[in-house]
């Protein structure tokens, strides 16, 4: 855990750089709340102490990582509540659990302050007359629906980041690529949450078919499909837009991977990644909501017993 700790450190710094001391302050709380509960818990219980596994606070820290900086600083610490008791703890404690714990409890606070939680602070770094707005996934969303219904569909053409343009948003794929933009602050930059990746890949803890099953499956479906509704046909989908906006790199490299939620094969894990990467893209394209990651990788959370019952481990010893 101590190593999945370090490599979010990037993508921590940068989100306090581009979204102020507010950002640090969101994570503090998320993480404060996570190992609070998790020491009562181990009290009330009469558990030995948890705490030193650092789990407690990996949850607290992707919870931070899912919030907008502007955000009431009671709802991280609801959802790190939520993850800790609810999530992890009624299921056992860490390996009992059968959902992502961050990942439920940015859901549960979703669904109960959604206006909060759709908030986002417009980065410093940006030269903009607002302090607040909408993520480019919300962005495009929004021009792409009123021009579906209501505008020539000439308007649609040349994709994402024409919208964009379109709507006065200041990007480009480099804003996009390092993180400058409007978004939860800790899934922004798809630089250093890959430098992070990396770091893991390097030191064995993280497992690569999930991130690649999930990434490969998901850019092939926006390059077959979405370019159809700007005009641009099959195989014109902008997927370079859709892999670096929105909790697509947070959510493929270290809330999908997370081990106790994932099945136990080798090809399991692909058919988790493929799962994700098919729902992901059916929630953002055909769905009422911009992003579609923590929905995606919950309910696959839900399918590892089916996956696991079907695709079995090898069993040693015994020739098949």
């Amino acid at each position: 855990m101590a190593w999945v700790l370090v490599s979010l450190v990037p993508a921590f710094a940068w989100g306090v750089y581009i979204f102020g001391f507010r950002a640090l302050l969101v994570v503090g709380i998320a993480v404060i709340s996570a190992v609070l509960t998790e020491g009562l818990l181990n009290i009330a219980f009469g558990r030995p102490n948890s705490l030193g596994d650092l789990s407690a606070i990996v949850t607290g820290v992707l919870i931070g990582f899912n919030m907008p900086a502007q955000i009431s600083l009671f709802i991280p610490a609801v959802a790190s509540i939520f993850a800790i008791a609810v999530v992890k703890w009624s299921f056992g404690g860490l390996g009992a659990n059968w959902m992502n714990p961050a990942m439920a409890g940015r859901v549960f606070v979703f669904y109960s302050w959604g206006a909060e939680m759709t908030h986002f602070t417009i980065p410093r770094t940006l030269i903009v007359d607002a302090t607040s707005g909408a993520t480019p996934l919300e962005t495009v969303k929004s021009n792409l629906l009123s021009l579906t219904m209501g505008g020539p569909p000439g308007e649609l053409a040349g994709g994402p980041m024409e919208l964009l343009e379109k709507s006065g948003f200041p990007g480009s794929y480099f804003d996009l690529w390092i993180g400058r933009m409007a978004g939860s602050l800790g899934e922004v930059s798809a630089l250093l949450l890959i430098l992070g990746a990396i770091i893991l890949t390097v030191k064995r803890i993280l497992n690569w078919e999930i991130p690649l099953a999930y990434i490969g499956s998901f850019a092939f479906l926006i390059w077959l499909f979405d370019g159809i509704q700007y005009g641009n046909g099959a195989f014109g989908g902008d997927v370079l837009f859709h892999l670096l906006t929105g909790g697509l790199m947070l959510g493929a490299l270290y809330m999908a991977t997370d081990l106790v939620t994932t099945p136990l094969t080798k090809p399991g894990r692909i058919i988790f990644g493929l799962g994700c990467g098919l729902l992901t893209f059916v929630i953002r394209r055909f769905g009422s909501l911009a992003e579609g990651v923590s929905l995606a990788i919950i309910f696959m959370n839900i399918l590892v017993p089916l996956i696991d019952r079907f695709v079995k481990p090898k069993r040693y010893g015994i020739q098949l």
